[in-house]
């Protein structure tokens, strides 16, 4: 899949005015951001761009700061050199090691993951994704049964499989983010997870223990109820992959007519993650 990329440059915006341009670029089928020192790069599906729609936006916004982009398209062919020249291993809590393929074994981490990240979601060096990993390092997996929703290249189940989770169920819409959560599984070995490509119409008739959801405002909005209809009483849900402020608003007003109790967030360059128990 091929991706648009804009680079977006702002003079003389507030914090909460670029992050109401994000959310408005979100509702319009951006699905990925990234700051940067002059603004944000803003990611879609090639073939979901629509420059009148980015031209409409920008004519509001235009009236309060001043705003200027310029945009690329990324082929899918290009991911896998541009992941390889950029994917440095991380650390996560000081407990988690993640590299990818080609790097060599690091011993004395508690658990190590691999991933082959190729154009899939979610190699830990996102904020939303590192937040996710350091929630699930502090809680009790053993014997639980995960759902994780958006997997991208399977992180989150991979570490909840390592974490002794029971069984593990990883749904993604993309057919390379269900590949690649397969190909990850077995490269580090693991055999509990099952992989669906799809959205929230295939989240099996049963119950979790505990629900994973990296994805973005809009979706996690969409799909909050079939979540929490999902999640056993007393289960954990944890969500990220959206801003600070009004976000977390809207999601926290959202869980909260579904029986969801707040349990506490985690803030990253005014990235959130939050965690939520079923009452």
């Amino acid at each position: 899949m091929d991706y648009k990329e804009l680079s977006f440059t702002l003079s003389n915006a507030a914090d909460y005015q670029r992050d109401l341009l994000i959310n408005t670029l979100a509702e319009i089928g951006f699905d990925t951001f990234e700051e940067t020192e002059a603004g944000f790069k803003a990611f879609c599906p090639a073939a979901d761009f629509n420059q009148q729609q980015i031209s409409e936006v920008l004519k509001e916004y235009e009236k309060k700061f001043s705003v200027s982009y310029t945009g690329k398209t990324i082929p899918h062919t290009n991911w896998n050199e541009v992941w390889e020249s950029n994917f440095e291993p991380l650390e996560i809590s000081k407990d988690c090691y993640v590299r990818a393929t080609f790097h060599p074994a690091k011993p004395g981490f508690k658990y190590e993951i691999i991933i082959d990240p190729k154009m899939a979601f979610g190699t830990g060096h996102h904020q939303t994704t590192a937040m996710m990993m350091q929630w699930m390092l502090k809680e009790n997996f053993q014997g639980k049964s995960v759902l994780d929703m958006g997997c991208g290249t399977g992180i989150l189940a991979i570490l909840a499989s390592k974490l002794a989770a029971t069984e593990v169920f990883a749904i993604d819409y993309d057919p390379l983010c269900f590949e690649s959560t397969e190909e990850n599984a077995r490269i580090n070995s693991v055999n509990n997870i099952t992989a669906f490509c799809g959205s929230k119409e295939i989240i099996p008739s049963r119950k979790f223990n505990v629900i994973l959801a990296n994805i973005n405002r809009n979706i996690l909005l969409e799909q909050l109820e079939n979540y929490a209809e999902a999640l056993e009483e007393k289960g954990l849900i944890f969500l990220s992959g959206f801003y600070a402020g009004a976000d977390f608003d809207k999601i926290s007003d959202k869980a909260l007519t579904l029986n969801l109790k707040y349990e506490g967030s985690k803030t990253d360059a005014n990235w959130m993650a939050i965690k939520f128990l079923k009452r």
